[in-house]
């Protein structure tokens, strides 16, 4: 089976039981902590995917760097995880809990791109945009800046892309070129 479908199975798993035991913001804080320290982390991701490290050694790496920080039903997650041998999947397990909560409260992230800095009538007009192709009304933008796409912008939504650069138009102009049968050599 693959990682991100077990990811989705224990994620799913951990957030209906939050919800049942009411401690859904609590666990999703847990998370949010979770993935930001191995997103920052190279070496934990390294450690959690390796399996030379016995499953014991990893949990208890956990529990010295989440314990006290994170909430019981999380720290008794992380122990079934690592019972089963699942480690390597606890990095897609973070994230994909996150979706599903997003989805869950019906929000929506998503990520732009652009050459520069988004003004407020442009960051309403991408706003529109991701509601028109989602359907949900709440909408978060993670902004990012690439002055290598030269204008324009790319939109990445859940597992959609939507690439309206220049530099992408340029490429696809330049393949368009390179395929012309009148001249082979220019």
């Amino acid at each position: 089976m693959s990682e991100l479908r077990v990811a989705s199975r224990y994620a799913k798993s951990l957030l209906d039981l939050a919800q049942e035991r009411g401690e859904l913001e609590k666990v999703k804080q847990d998370m949010d902590l979770f993935s930001k320290t191995l997103n920052e982390n190279r070496e934990l991701r390294l450690l959690l995917r390796n399996p030379i490290v016995k499953h014991d050694k990893k949990l208890a790496i956990l529990q010295a760097i989440f314990g006290g920080k994170v909430s019981v039903m999380t720290e008794k997650f992380f122990t079934i995880v690592t019972q089963h041998s699942r480690e390597s999947a606890l990095e897609f397990i973070g994230s994909e809990f996150l979706t599903q909560y997003n989805t869950l409260r019906g929000m929506q992230v998503a990520q732009v791109t652009t050459a520069t800095p988004l003004d407020s009538p442009t960051r309403l007009q991408v706003v529109q945009l991701v509601r028109q192709q989602t359907g949900l009304q709440d909408v978060t933008l993670q902004e990012k800046v690439d002055a290598s796409l030269i204008g324009g912008f790319v939109l990445r939504i859940g597992d959609k892309l939507i690439d309206d650069s220049v530099s992408y138009r340029l490429r696809k102009l330049r393949n368009d070129f390179s395929k012309n049968p009148y001249q082979p050599q220019l």
